[in-house]
């Protein structure tokens, strides 16, 4: 977090700001921490991946993902330090700001939790019930285990394969479908995600007395959007991009400390709402295979 906050700027709007998103060096752009860039980049490298495959791609993925298993240890270790460094840095942060800091911590939880309960119980059932053709009664009751274990390990990758099962087995969703739905989505539907990186970039502006412009606030809605596409499913992946949004609008990055201390609760929430979106989306682009008449061996009817 550290490098990201001293190497996080001030970024360009307008039309600047759309024609910086495609990097010029990919490496540099990584070293810089210019997230964004490397986001698109990364976008646009998997659909060449998806276009050209052989036995030549094939070995690349293969060492990617032996490099990916690589980090997610590396990783793993420096999380287990966290829960210390951040009790140390709220101690210091409490010392400095005083309760004040604290009330508006509060309510910055309440107001985070709150849209994602919304999100989570207004909007998901509604969907479920409306395109989907489920009772949301019956859908929340078949996917309680996916959401329990992403709710506790706060990471999209690691409930993939209890989503896979739930849908498979307790919501009866096509195999082909289902498989597709949710391995996409474990990366590009996050909608908890951008939920929060938008909330937490609006309490630090407001903390910090921080007057957004109707543009600024439109950028950070799109920033976010696309956060929520790119961001990686491991607990506080979505840290990266908050810091790099701070940048561009103007509000001091090394803020995001002050949400350290309770990040870790709304990482779960937040985790536990991606997960449930990837099933919503996935039984409502099942029941429109369903309507197709589509035959295939490994389909099952939607469950009712």
């Amino acid at each position: 977090a550290a490098s990201i906050v001293e190497n996080a700027k001030a970024g360009t709007t307008g039309t600047n700001f759309f024609v910086e998103l495609i990097p010029s060096n990919v490496f540099k752009a990584a070293a810089d921490n210019d997230i964004l860039p490397v986001m698109v980049f990364a976008m646009l490298f998997g659909v060449g991946v998806v276009m050209v495959r052989n036995s030549a791609t094939d070995h690349m993925l293969k060492s990617l993902e032996g490099l990916f298993e690589v980090m997610m240890k590396l990783i793993g270790l420096v999380i287990k330090l966290a829960p210390y460094a951040i009790a140390c840095l709220m101690f210091n942060l409490s010392a400095l700001f005083g309760l004040d800091l604290l009330v508006r911590l509060a309510a910055f939880v309440g107001v985070a939790v709150g849209a994602m309960a919304i999100h989570m119980f207004v909007v998901y059932p509604l969907l479920v019930w409306t395109m989907g053709g489920m009772s949301p009664i019956k859908f929340f009751s078949s996917i309680r285990e996916a959401m329990v274990v992403s709710f506790s390990t706060a990471s999209s990758n690691a409930s993939l394969p209890v989503s896979l099962r739930v849908a498979e087995q307790e919501l009866g969703l096509p195999r082909k479908i289902s498989r597709f739905v949710l391995t996409v989505g474990a990366t590009a539907n996050q909608n908890g995600t951008a939920l929060f990186e938008g909330v937490t970039v609006l309490f630090l502006a407001q903390f910090f007395g921080v007057d957004l412009t109707l543009t600024q606030q439109f950028v950070v809605m799109l920033i976010c959007i696309l956060g929520g596409v790119g961001t990686a499913g491991v607990p506080g992946g979505s840290l990266p991009v908050v810091a790099m949004i701070l940048g561009i609008v103007g509000v001091p990055v090394e803020g995001i400390g002050l949400i350290l201390g309770v990040d870790r609760f709304l990482d779960m929430c937040r985790t536990s709402l991606n997960v449930t979106g990837d099933l919503v989306v996935a039984t409502v682009v099942s029941r429109g295979e369903e309507d197709t008449g589509f035959d295939d061996e490994d389909v099952r009817p939607v469950a009712s």
